[in-house]
C-alpha cells in the first residue's frame, strides 16, 4: 500500500474561550464542593462526559436552581442572558462567569448601543444559546437573521438606523452575503464583525484543506454549530467527508482507497480526541486496524453490504472485504426487466447470500433474490401451517391460473381458486394485491399452491349471515346492481344478491330492465319475500301504487291519452298512467264495424278517448274513441230536400211583406 498522507488543521480544537471554561469548570470540582454549569459547557459530549464524571453537574433552567444551595453556578462559554445571573444571585448561590470574552464583548455593545435607540441585527441561528444569550442583552428592538431571505425581507420594510453583530462562530463567507444584501438596500448601516478570529481562521483552513484532499473528517459534538459549520465547508470541496466525534465512529474501510487525508475539528473538541484520532489513522494502526476489521466470508454465507452504487442492471456493495459484492439484476428479483434504480438507492444496507467468492474478476458475486426465497419458503411454511392469510401482488397471468410472489417466492392459484365466481378474464388481477391461503405447501416438488376462493366463499357466509340477520320482510334495503337479464335484475345487498323482478321494477310497464338500469347503479327497494337465501325485492312502494286515487283521476267522461301496449282480438289495452290499463273494446275503436283492433291500431301508438266506465274493485276502466266522434250526418237526399223546403219558406215570407 501506498504511504497515506494525514494532515491536520494547525487550528483544529478548543478555541481559547471554550479551553478556558473548560479550565474553569475542573479547577473548581478539583476544589471541592458542589459545582454546576448552566447549560452545557460546551457542545461536545465527551468533555460533559468527562466533567459529569467528576462530579459536575447541568442546570438547564432557572426553575431547577431551587432545589440547589450552597454551590458554584458555573456560565458556560456561550454566555446566557442577564435574567440568568439575576436568577442564580437570587437563589444564594454563587456565579463564576466563564462566558467567552469575544461573546462577553458583544454582549456590552447591544446592551449599550439599543439603549441608546439604535436596532440591533443579529446575525445567527436564532436557537443556538449564544444568540439567545445576546438576545437578551439588547435594551431595544432587535431582529435575528440566518438567510438571505430574512434580510432582504427586512431590509424592505425597516428604516431604523441599524447596527449588525454576529454570533461568534458563524460562517464567515454568510456573514458577508447578508451583510452585502442589507447594506445595498439602505444606507444607515454599521457592521460591527464579531466573529471571533478563531472561527474565521478555522474556517480558512478547512477550506484549503479540503480542496487538496481525497477525504476528510471533522470532529466535533453533533450539537456544536461551528462544527457543523466545518462539515458544510469541507463538504462543498471535498465529497468524501466524515462528521464524528471520536475515533469510535470511524469507518476505517471507507478509508482503504484514500490516499490523502485532512483531519479538522471544531471549537469545543478537546486535542485528545484529535490526537486519538490521528493515532487510528497513523499508518501502522490504520492497516492493523483495517485488516482486522475485514471480515472473511465463504461461499453460502449470509452477509450485510451498503449499496455504494446502483446501476439499471447491477448493485455494488461494500460488505467489509478486500473485494466489493456485486448483485445483478437475476440475482436480486424474478422480475424480468426491473430496473434497479427504482427499488434501490445508494446507502442502503442489504442482507445478502454469497454465491462465489471470487467471480473470476475479483468480486464477490452475491445474491438477494435466494437469501430472500429461503426466507419466504420459510414464511410460506408457518402460513402453511397455520392458515395465515397472505397479501401479495400478482407478478403474472397464464393460461391457468396467476402468480404472485412473497419474498421472491412464487405461489401459483389455479384459475378455479381465483374467485367464487367463473372469471373469464384473469388478466384484470395483473400487478393487483390480492389475498390468499395456501391450500398445497411442497417446495420441494416446487408446489406452493394458492387459494382465494375459500376467503371470498367464508366472508360471503359471514356477511349472509349477517345480513340475514337483520333483514326482514317490509324492511327498505339499498344494494347495488350486480347482473341484469330479461327477467330481472341481481341486486347486491352486501352479503347476498336479491331479485328484482321485471314486474316489481315499476308500477309502470318496464319492457327491458337494461333500459332502466345498469351494473352499478345504486337501488332503494324493499323485501318482498324471503324464501331460505332467496330474496325477492320490489320497487312497486305501496305509498307509490297508482290506483290510490284513481277513482277521482280516471272518473267517467275523463278524456285521456295513452299508449297502445297490448292488442288481443277482442280490443286495445292503452296504458293511461304508469302501472294503469285500460279496455278500449274493438266495438269502441270506431263508428264502422272492425273485425280486430290491429286493422286500425297498432303497438306504441297513442290515442286519445273517453272514460266510459269505472270500477276500482275489480282495477278495471272502459275507454272509449267512439264517444269522441260527432254524430253521423244525415243522408244527401234528405238534405237536399229538405234545403228546398227551406228555399221555398223562405219566399213565401218575403211574399206576404
Amino acid at each position: 500500500m501506498e504511504d497515506r498522507k494525514i494532515t491536520v488543521a494547525a487550528s483544529a480544537g478548543f478555541c481559547f474561550g471554550v479551553k478556558r471554561a473548560v479550565d474553569i469548570v475542573k479547577k473548581l470540582a478539583s476544589e471541592g464542593g458542589k459545582v454546576y454549569t448552566f447549560g452545557p459547557i460546551t457542545h461536545n459530549e465527551s468533555v460533559v462526559d468527562e466533567l459529569r464524571a467528576m462530579g459536575v453537574g447541568i442546570v438547564n433552567d432557572v426553575t431547577e436552581l431551587e432545589g440547589i444551595k450552597d454551590a458554584t453556578i458555573v456560565i458556560r462559554s456561550h454566555g446566557v442572558g442577564r435574567e440568568i445571573y439575576k436568577a442564580i444571585e437570587a437563589s444564594g448561590n454563587k456565579t463564576v462567569d466563564a462566558t467567552c470574552q469575544f461573546v462577553k464583548k458583544i454582549h456590552n455593545i447591544v446592551d449599550e448601543r439599543t439603549g441608546k435607540g439604535e436596532f440591533a441585527v443579529i446575525i445567527g441561528d436564532p436557537e443556538h444559546p449564544e444568540v439567545k444569550g445576546i438576545c437578551s442583552w439588547c435594551n431595544g428592538p432587535f431582529e435575528v437573521i440566518n438567510s438571505p431571505e430574512e434580510a432582504e425581507r427586512f431590509a424592505s420594510k425597516n428604516n431604523s438606523n441599524i447596527f449588525i453583530v454576529s454570533q461568534t462562530t458563524y460562517d464567515t463567507h454568510k456573514f458577508e452575503v447578508l451583510v452585502e444584501i442589507l447594506s445595498n438596500m439602505r444606507y444607515n448601516v454599521t457592521v460591527v464583525n464579531t466573529i471571533c478570529n478563531a472561527t474565521e481562521i478555522r474556517q480558512r483552513e478547512t477550506l484549503e484543506l479540503a480542496k487538496n484532499s481525497d477525504a476528510m473528517i471533522v470532529i466535533g459534538g453533533k450539537h456544536s454549530s461551528n462544527t457543523r459549520k466545518l462539515f458544510e465547508i469541507s463538504r462543498e470541496q471535498c465529497e468524501n467527508t466524515y462528521y464524528i466525534q471520536t475515533h469510535v465512529d470511524l469507518d476505517l474501510s471507507a478509508f482503504k482507497s484514500f490516499r490523502c487525508v485532512g483531519i479538522t475539528a471544531g471549537a469545543s473538541t478537546p486535542k485528545t480526541i484529535i490526537k486519538e484520532v490521528l493515532e487510528v489513522m497513523s499508518e501502522e494502526n490504520f492497516e492493523q486496524m483495517l485488516n482486522d476489521s475485514l471480515k472473511t466470508i465463504h461461499n453460502g454465507e449470509v452477509v450485510e453490504g451498503t449499496v455504494i452504487s446502483v446501476k439499471e442492471d447491477m448493485i455494488a456493495l461494500n460488505i467489509d472485504y478486500k473485494a466489493d459484492g456485486i448483485i445483478t439484476r437475476s440475482e436480486y428479483t424474478n422480475e424480468p426487466g426491473l430496473d434497479l434504480r427504482t427499488v434501490v438507492k445508494e446507502g442502503d444496507k442489504m442482507q445478502v447470500k454469497v454465491l462465489k467468492v471470487n467471480d473470476g474478476e475479483g468480486q464477490v458475486l452475491l445474491s438477494y433474490r435466494k437469501l430472500a426465497a429461503e426466507r419466504g419458503s420459510k414464511r410460506l411454511e408457518e402460513a402453511f401451517e397455520k392458515g395465515e392469510i397472505l397479501k401479495a401482488k400478482v407478478i403474472s397471468v397464464l393460461g391457468g391460473g396467476i402468480c404472485v410472489s412473497i419474498d421472491e417466492t412464487r405461489v401459483f392459484i389455479p384459475a378455479s381458486l381465483v374467485s367464487d365466481v367463473y372469471e373469464k378474464d384473469l388478466e384484470k388481477y395483473k400487478d393487483q394485491e390480492i389475498e390468499f391461503v395456501l391450500s398445497e405447501f411442497n417446495p420441494r416438488k416446487r408446489r406452493i399452491i394458492g387459494d382465494r376462493k375459500q376467503i371470498l366463499a367464508a366472508r360471503k357466509a359471514e356477511a349472509m349471515k349477517a345480513l340475514f340477520e337483520k333483514i326482514h320482510v317490509g324492511d327498505t334495503v339499498e344494494g347495488t346492481v350486480k347482473n341484469i337479464t330479461d327477467f330481472g335484475a341481481f341486486i347486491d345487498l352486501g352479503g347476498a344478491d336479491g331479485l328484482l323482478h321485471i314486474s316489481e321494477m315499476s308500477w309502470g310497464r318496464i319492457e327491458n330492465p337494461r333500459r332502466l338500469f345498469k351494473v352499478g347503479d345504486k337501488v332503494k327497494a324493499f323485501i318482498k319475500d324471503i324464501q331460505g337465501e332467496k330474496v325477492a325485492l320490489s320497487m312497486k312502494f305501496p305509498d307509490q301504487n297508482p290506483w290510490v286515487d284513481a277513482e277521482t283521476r280516471f272518473a267517467p267522461g275523463t278524456v285521456v291519452t295513452g299508449k297502445v301496449v297490448r292488442m288481443p282480438d277482442f280490443g286495445a289495452f292503452v296504458e293511461i298512467y304508469p302501472g294503469v290499463d285500460a279496455l278500449l273494446h274493438v266495438s269502441q275503436i270506431a263508428k264502422e264495424h272492425i273485425d280486430k283492433p290491429s286493422d286500425v291500431l297498432k303497438l306504441g301508438q297513442e290515442v286519445t278517448a273517453k272514460i266510459v266506465d269505472f270500477s276500482l274493485a275489480d282495477k278495471k276502466i272502459s275507454l272509449s274513441i267512439k264517444a269522441l266522434l260527432a254524430p253521423e250526418p244525415k243522408n244527401e237526399a234528405a238534405s237536399e230536400e229538405a234545403e228546398a223546403v227551406a228555399t221555398e219558406e223562405e219566399k213565401k215570407d218575403e211574399t206576404l211583406a
